[in-house]
């Protein structure tokens, strides 16, 4: 069945500003730039937020998102479980205390010994999305739970993943067959694209869901799980829906599309959890008009897409930014990095407008920046460091 995506009410609350801790930290810490702050007690607010809008998911939070050790200590406490793409993400769930069994490996591109290392060290859940990844893990993965991702069109997303990764639902249900043949339980996974601000995408791919649960159960093969994959936003420049709102349609997709006999609902948010905690503070390096027909200024950061802010590529994603000088006059800017690759603009084509007043010193901040900005920054490129960050220590548990 078709299903049309449309347009859902928007979240008419305000988008989200920097917390009182994290006001607090920066005016105590005059600290080098850039870095990055992170309020852990936002992340409790949004697990608590996704387990009440989802209560039939297992959160299995995407650590590529942030890794640090705080975060994931902090989730393992609060019960969550976690998605890996890579040996190194497992050992760092495993030293954050992370039960070997609450680990799954998503990345459907997989080296043979790193399905082995994996599986040595408990892991049983593994995704795949063709015939040679799965011949691996039927070889080195006995018993183990392998789920099959469905592509998507990633329509209604700011970051769109749909060339990369899965198959089409024929193709999966095939390999679903030969999986369950060789004594696995199976499954299914999506992933409706990052900063997915249309929650109807969910019901499109649990529509897709449907109807290869339908064809398993047709030969007598009982789908073990649905993963209903990431891509639960935070707050940028465009609204987005409440979190109720994807649960809702969610909630309401599996019953239409799966049935009264829900397997295990697995959710993989990244994003979602982070970004809103985080805030990066960066110094202008730079103000300049490059011709004296146009009242365009080039503000140069000391931050740019080598050191965190790699997803305003394409100006996919658009930051909001605070300036010591909001309120007053203000004029187009192209925002731009510091390194000498002509490829570290920010936003050329946005239309961001910064006040007139803003010169080199100033330091400006750039919101909901706790997800993928430290795992985005390079080390060393250009002689510039990485990305610093501190964290804020969980108070509302």
């Amino acid at each position: 069945m078709a299903v049309r995506l449309r347009q859902v009410p928007q979240d008419a609350t305000p988008v989200c500003a920097p917390t009182e801790r994290i006001e607090a930290f920066l005016e105590a810490n005059n600290l080098e730039t850039p870095f990055v702050v992170v309020d852990l007690d936002i992340v409790v607010d949004r697990y608590r937020q996704l387990a009440e809008a989802l209560p039939m998911a297992e959160i299995f939070y995407a650590i590529k998102a942030n890794p640090a050790p705080a975060i994931l200590e902090l989730l393992v406490s609060l019960g969550s479980s976690f998605d890996v793409a890579s040996p190194a993400e497992v050992d760092m769930c495993l030293a954050a205390g992370a039960d070997p069994s609450r680990i799954s490996y998503g990345n459907t591109v997989k080296k043979r010994r790193d399905i082995t290392y994996a599986y040595e060290r408990g892991v049983r859940l593994f995704a795949f999305d063709c015939d040679a990844e799965l011949d691996k893990l039927i070889e080195l993965a006995p018993n183990a739970t392998l789920f099959c991702r469905v592509a998507t069109d990633g329509t209604g997303a700011d970051w769109p993943l749909s060339r990369k990764f899965g198959c089409s639902p024929e193709r999966a249900t095939a390999l679903l067959v030969r999986a369950a043949e060789k004594g696995h339980q199976v499954g299914l996974s999506f992933h409706v694209g990052s900063q997915q601000r249309d929650p109807v995408a969910w019901e499109a791919a649990l529509a897709s869901v449907g109807h290869v649960f339908e064809q398993l159960r047709d030969q007598g093969i009982s789908p073990a799980l649905v993963n209903l994959g990431g891509g639960f936003p935070g707050h940028y420049s465009n609204a987005v829906p409440a979190m109720r709102e994807y649960g809702r349609v969610i909630n309401a997709a599996l019953a239409r599309y799966v049935g009264d006999d829900v397997p295990r609902v697995l959710a993989e948010p990244g994003r979602y959890l982070v970004a809103d905690a985080g805030v990066l503070q960066t110094e202008v390096v730079l103000v300049s008009r490059r011709s004296l027909d146009d009242d365009l200024r080039w503000v140069y950061l000391d931050c740019g897409v080598y050191t965190g802010l790699t997803e305003a590529l394409g100006e996919s994603i658009r930051f909001r930014i605070r300036t010591p000088h909001d309120g007053g006059p203000t004029g187009r800017v192209c925002l731009a990095g510091p390194t000498c690759d002509s490829a570290d603009i920010l936003y050329e084509h946005a239309d961001y407008q910064l006040p007139l007043a803003l010169e080199a010193g100033d330091r400006i901040e750039v919101l909901s920046t706790g997800a993928y900005t430290t795992t985005y920054s390079t080390v060393g490129f250009n002689g510039f460091p990485a990305l610093r960050d501190y964290y804020l220590p969980a108070q509302n548990l």
